[in-house]
């Protein structure tokens, strides 16, 4: 692993680039970033989903996932549930409301319901333009920028990106970077991945457990455990 100011960084296998996110992510767990009084917690669930898995492959799952971690937000609108022709149809309703203030001679509050009627039309074009966004952002993204920038993560807590590439005799090669972007957090999971090298002899990697015959037989859901990495000094 090499490290320097712009994160962790490892060259090798797909194996490679899974165990070097399961240590960062060990690291992480055991500063108990996870935990839900942690100012970091969501960031982290986010990054814990969207880290490359043993089963999975860079061209299909990990481009998934990134277009979708790239995905426009929701605006407000979209979050109060209202789509952009319901806002339309209560900025015309605020509107009314405001021609009414003035009939009353309420000068004061007619402003008040234009202000509301403009909100809500910006709010309608808002979600509008967000929609039309999402309509065509994955297959550009999934099409066309992941053959010319590395797939990628990024929020408040982790900075990451992954790429191949071949070497002459056709062997692929992954370079992994992840940056912790909090420098105090940083350093502990530096000191937490330097422990690891000098304790841990073999690095146990996480797989998909298949439960599918095992309820079949059973006749039970299999249980749920929480996915961590499991180092081992033996």
């Amino acid at each position: 692993m090499e490290e320097s100011i712009s994160g962790f960084k490892i060259r090798g296998t797909w194996g490679d680039v899974v165990e070097h996110g399961e240590r960062v992510t060990r690291a992480l767990r055991d500063l108990d970033v996870n935990e839900g009084d942690h100012d970091y917690a969501d960031a982290f669930d986010e990054w814990n989903e969207w880290r490359p898995k043993s089963h999975e492959r860079m061209e299909a799952d990990v481009s998934e996932k990134t277009a979708e971690q790239a995905s426009v937000g929701e605006g407000k609108g979209e979050k109060a549930g209202k789509n952009p022709d319901e806002d339309i149809q209560t900025a015309g309703e605020k509107l009314t409301e405001s021609y009414e203030k003035l009939e009353d001679d309420d000068r004061e509050g007619a402003v008040g319901k234009w202000g509301e009627s403009l909100e809500y039309v910006a709010r309608a074009a808002d979600s509008a333009g967000r929609k039309a966004l999402r309509a065509v952002e994955d297959t550009v993204y999934q099409r066309v920028m992941t053959q010319i920038a590395p797939y990628y993560f990024d929020n408040e807590l982790v900075s990451a990106n992954l790429q191949n590439t071949t070497n002459g005799d056709g062997e692929e090669t992954f370079v992994f970077e992840i940056n912790v972007n909090d420098d105090d957090l940083k350093e502990s999971v530096s000191e937490r991945l330097a422990e690891y090298e000098d304790t841990v002899d073999r690095w146990h990697v996480d797989t998909e457990k298949e439960t599918e015959n095992v309820e079949a037989v059973e006749g039970v859901e299999a249980p749920e455990d929480e996915e961590r990495s499991k180092p081992s000094s033996n």
